[in-house]
């Protein structure tokens, strides 16, 4: 059995991998592992090239020469053999639960000095590095220079069948995770001559000199100890400096991994990729901090990003934070560069093995017909196949001396469990393959579609890595971020839109100048958080005045990104706004009440309430009042229990804005309600007995529609579909609970067919 004749083509293919580590399989099963995955139906296989794995004690690289396991040129063999194309994933760090996270032991031993130093002079016990430091980044061009004339020799454009290759892994992830930014001596003083060339000595001496601090711009000895350990006044801009200094560095590093890999013989047709790291505690919610992190290293377009979704099932619950996770990627991506899934979940959960998790079969289908949906083109099972941890060269004396910190069976969640034999849900991973795999030329020609509605992405709002542990003033700063930006207020903004049929895609806003070119063709939804920059508001109040139309969904913004007053969204659009409201939920954090809910109550307008029915409960409301009652403001909503308007319309310009400062239900007569005073209709109509179903439009270029219909929800369903005032299909269609399917209507043709039903068939 063999894969495509063709080898896949990352820049234009719908491309479905499966990762497959070589170094933990016994060389007489990998090409039993191959043949199985060929049952699935990829097209490709991902795997890592751990430094780790490959480098001896004395410091050189063995592949295959002296241990069979070892033998990578053989492994890529296997893989052209079969049709199968490799994405090679060789580092520097890979992580794959190894140990240094995938760095040869020889890094440290011979550079203790690349070790970064956090908060306070503290240095943590993982693998954070000075990703610039020049020893750093000689012993990484060492490990290339070994390595990638290997993997030159076997791309694509040389018979070989290596379609891309990776750089680095989930960069900036563990400084992350452990709050452990790099505040070493030679990276601060990088960090202030940055400072100092951007603006002047004196300007630098004032913002770093206020409150009882020991900085002295003119002694370099005093920089690092006085960032180390911020004082109150100091916080939020170190919090500022040091989020956008360190995304500059990871776009040099990438950089650098990018010339050597170019340098050592890999042609330009050979795609280089960029993982991103974010999903946390089975969610996706506190992805897009990782685009954050990341999005410089690909925002020239020389290297594609790809995801890491660990989320196990896919439901309302989890649905906004994977959408807009995805819907903003792409928003940092130019029109025709590729972006996909490079670690996507096809597992059971158990990734502990011990049964506390179990991810059902059907969540896989669910996931990969979104992303498809959403426009990704790359979509890699991780781990496709399990294998065991072989021991390490020299004893190291940590419980194991094996290369990984799992145990010696790794893998065990794999629909290809470690020792061969086929999980339960590997015929779902087959039955799903083939579906999108047997479509993959229209899927991947197919488009999304321009939405009604596109979400603002505010990069800066997720700039949340780092903070100062001894600080209140950073934890709440950071706490009233992670609140309100992104999908809004509990995430329901992105959620109502998405169950609405609106299918919203993303905007990034990284500055005043995302407003300059913005088109006016569509609605705005931002949640924006009670902080944003001054020339930010100040430019999106012009971007309305000149026609758009905005809907804000959150408190709205009075301070900018270092907590100064800054009222410019206010003062163009006539508001003032009153102490929020809050739910007693939040009395431990916010001044509220225990036991204190807020009610907000629809307001009769000319055309009579806004929406029907009674009251809603809310965890916040923040009141709105015109500073002229001639400014024709209108109010939409009130707080129950003192009339005071908290959702208003209000013209500014040629454009319009409906303010909601609480956070509204999802229920869709609200939402339909707001975005209709915006002129906004959903994408396709969705009729159904099941809030869960989502619906996404695409198009190819010669006209041919498909319509992405999913059912997240636990229940069966009915589903009627209207487009331009007219059904898009003869009849209802069954829909079964957390499945989907694909609707296909040809130019000309009056009605779409079902193309796929999902894995409840």
């Amino acid at each position: 059995m063999r894969a495509a004749d063709r080898p896949a083509d990352l820049r234009r293919d719908l491309v479905v991998s499966g990762e497959i580590h070589y170094f933990r399989l016994d060389p007489a099963e990998w090409a039993d592992r191959l043949d199985t995955a060929l049952r699935t139906g990829v097209t490709a296989i991902a795997t890592y090239v751990p430094w780790l794995v490959h480098e001896l004690p004395d410091g050189s690289f063995d592949f295959g020469e002296r241990h069979p396991h070892l033998d990578l040129s053989r492994f890529l063999g296997l893989c052209a053999e079969r049709g199968l194309a490799v994405i090679a994933r060789p580092g520097p760090f890979v992580m794959a639960e190894l140990k240094n996270e995938g760095l040869g032991y020889s890094v440290l031993r011979r550079h203790p000095e690349i070790r970064a130093i956090g908060w306070d002079g503290q240095t943590r016990p993982e693998m954070i590095v000075d990703y610039l430091h020049p020893a750093y980044l000689a012993a990484a061009d060492g490990w290339f220079d070994a390595v990638i004339p290997l993997l030159a020799a076997r791309t694509v454009h040389r018979g070989g069948p290596i379609v891309g290759i990776q750089l680095d892994n989930e960069i900036g992830m563990l400084p992350w995770v452990t709050n452990s930014p790099d505040l070493s001596d030679r990276t601060v003083a990088e960090l202030v001559q940055s400072l100092i060339a951007a603006s002047s000595s004196a300007a630098v001496q004032a913002r770093y000199s206020v409150g009882a601090t020991s900085f002295h711009v003119a002694d370099p000895e005093t920089w690092g100890p006085a960032l180390r350990s911020p004082v109150e006044e100091q916080v939020l801009a170190l919090h500022r400096d040091l989020g956008r200094f360190t995304r500059d560095r990871y776009a040099r590093y990438v950089q650098h991994l990018r010339d050597g890999v170019r340098a050592r013989g890999v042609g330009d047709d050979v795609p280089l990729l960029v993982n991103v790291h974010g999903c946390w505690g089975e969610r996706a919610t506190m992805f897009p901090l990782g685009i954050s992190q990341l999005h410089r290293t690909w925002s020239d377009g020389a290297t594609f990003p790809g995801t890491d979704i660990y989320i196990g099932d896919l439901d309302l619950d989890t649905l906004p934070g994977l959408w807009a996770s995805t819907a903003f990627l792409a928003a940092t991506c130019r029109e025709d560069q590729p972006y996909g899934v490079l670690e996507f979940e096809v597992g059971s959960g158990d990734y502990g093995e011990a049964l506390d998790v179990t991810t059902g079969p059907e969540a896989a289908g669910l996931k990969l017909q979104l992303a498809i949906a959403q426009g990704s083109s790359l979509v890699n099972y991780y781990l496709l196949a399990g294998g065991r941890n072989p021991a390490l060269f020299e004893p190291v004396g940590d419980g194991n001396d094996r290369i990984a910190f799992t145990g010696e069976r790794h893998g065990f969640a794999a629909p290809i469990r470690p020792e061969g034999d086929l999980a339960p849900w590997f015929a779902e991973t087959v039955h799903l393959t083939e579906a999108v795999t047997d479509a993959a030329e229209l899927l991947r020609a197919a488009r999304p579609e321009r939405p009604p509605v596109t979400i603002g992405f505010v990069v800066d709002h997720y700039m949340t890595e780092y903070r100062y542990p001894g600080s209140p003033r950073e934890a709440e700063f950071v706490a009233e971020l992670e609140r309100f930006r992104g999908s809004g207020p509990r995430e329901i903004m992105t959620r109502a839109l998405a169950v609405g049929g609106y299918a919203p895609d993303a905007t990034l806003i990284d500055g005043p100048d995302a407003f300059a070119d913005l088109p006016n063709d569509r609605v705005l939804a931002l949640a924006p958080t009670p902080f944003l920059d001054d020339d930010v508001q100040g430019a999106l109040a012009d971007w309305v005045r000149r026609g758009g139309r905005l809907l804000l969904s959150g408190p709205i913004p009075q301070h900018d990104m270092e907590g100064r007053p800054a009222t410019a969204l206010l003062d163009a659009l006539g508001l003032d706004a009153g102490v929020r409201d809050e739910s007693g939920l939040h009395a431990m954090t916010y001044a509220a009440t225990p036991g204190r809910t807020p009610f907000v109550a629809p307001t009769a307008t000319a055309d009579g309430p806004v929406w029907r029915g009674a009251e809603v409960a809310v965890g916040f409301a923040q009141p709105l009042i015109a500073r002229r009652a001639d400014a024709g403001v209108t109010p939409l909503a009130h707080l129950a229990r003192s009339g005071e308007p908290c959702v208003v319309e209000v013209p500014l310009g040629a454009g319009r804005v409906v303010v909601a400062a609480t956070d509204l239900p999802c229920l869709p007569e609200i939402w339909d309600a707001l975005l209709a005073r915006l002129d906004a209709a959903p994408a396709v109509r969705v009729t159904s007995d099941s809030r869960g179903v989502v619906v996404v439009p695409c198009r190819t270029s010669d006209g041919v529609e498909l319509v992405h219909v999913i059912n997240v929800s636990p229940w069966d369903t009915s589903v009627a579909l209207e487009r331009d005032g007219r059904p898009l299909t003869d009849e209802p269609f069954a829909l079964a609970r957390r499945s989907g399917t694909w609707l296909v209507r040809h130019p000309g043709e009056t009605a779409a067919r079902l193309a796929y039903r999902g894995l409840r068939d």
